[in-house]
C-alpha cells in the first residue's frame, strides 16, 4: 500500500510532480518567470517549496520543466497522427489543423513561448530536450514535402523549417495577438466563423505555396 503523507494525500511522486507541473504552467501563464510564485504552486498542489525545489531544483528549473512539458505536449500529439499513412496534401492539411487546434486549446503555451521570447530563449538554450523534441516536426515535414515532390502533388522541394514557421506564425498570432488585434479590428478570433475560416486559410495558403511552380530566376 503506498504511503500517505502528512496531509492524508497517497505518496505518488509522479503523480504530485505532474500536479506540480500542472499548477505551475498555469501560474507562470499568467504572471511570467518573475512575478511566478512558488508559494503559490506549493498551496494549490497542497505541496511544499522544499518538495517542488527536490522535484525540480529551483524555480527556473521549475520553469525550464513546464516549457520541456508543453513542447512534448505537441510533439506527441503530431507523433501520434501517423502522417506517413496518409497522402502528402491530406497529411499537410492534417498537421495545420493538428497546430491550429492544439494553440487555440492551449493558450498558456503561446503565453510561455512568448514570455520566453521576452527573455530572449535564455532558459531555453539550457535545455537539450526541447531542441531535441522539436526535430521531430522538422523531419514530418521534410517526409511530406519529400513525398509530395516525389509523387508530383507539390510542385515546390521548400525548407521544411520555413514551412512549420508558416504554420506557426499564423496559428500562434491568432492567439497571441488576440486581443490587440480584436480590439483594434472590432473581431473576436475565436468566434466559430472565424475559427473554422482560418483553419481553412492557412492550410490552403500552404498547399498553394507548395503547388505553385517554382518562379524562373
Amino acid at each position: 500500500m503506498a504511503a500517505k503523507r502528512e496531509n492524508g494525500r497517497k505518496n505518488d511522486p509522479q503523480r504530485t510532480q505532474e500536479d506540480i507541473l500542472d499548477v505551475a504552467t498555469e501560474e507562470f501563464a499568467t504572471h511570467g518567470l518573475a512575478g511566478g510564485r512558488v508559494d503559490a504552486i506549493a498551496e494549490k498542489t497542497r505541496t511544499s517549496k522544499r518538495m517542488i525545489y527536490y522535484y525540480f531544483g529551483s524555480k527556473e528549473g521549475l520553469y525550464l520543466a513546464v516549457l520541456e512539458r508543453s513542447y512534448r505536449k505537441i510533439r506527441t500529439l503530431e507523433a501520434d497522427l501517423e502522417l506517413a499513412n496518409l497522402p502528402p496534401e491530406e497529411a499537410l492539411r492534417t498537421l495545420i489543423s493538428t497546430t491550429f487546434d492544439h494553440d487555440e486549446a492551449n493558450p498558456e503555451f503561446v503565453r510561455l513561448v512568448s514570455i520566453e521570447n521576452i527573455h530572449h530563449a535564455a532558459h531555453m538554450l539550457r535545455s537539450e530536450a526541447i531542441r531535441d523534441l522539436n526535430v521531430s516536426v522538422i523531419e514530418m515535414i521534410e517526409a511530406i514535402i519529400r513525398r509530395g515532390v516525389a509523387e508530383g502533388t507539390f510542385l515546390r522541394d521548400a525548407d521544411p523549417v520555413d514551412i512549420h514557421m508558416l504554420i506557426s506564425a499564423f496559428c500562434f498570432f491568432r492567439v497571441s495577438n488576440r486581443y490587440t488585434f480584436g480590439t483594434i479590428f472590432r473581431r473576436d478570433l475565436s468566434a466559430p466563423e472565424f475559427y473554422d475560416r482560418h483553419k481553412k486559410l492557412i492550410s490552403d495558403a500552404v498547399i498553394s505555396y507548395l503547388t505553385a511552380p517554382e518562379p524562373d530566376r
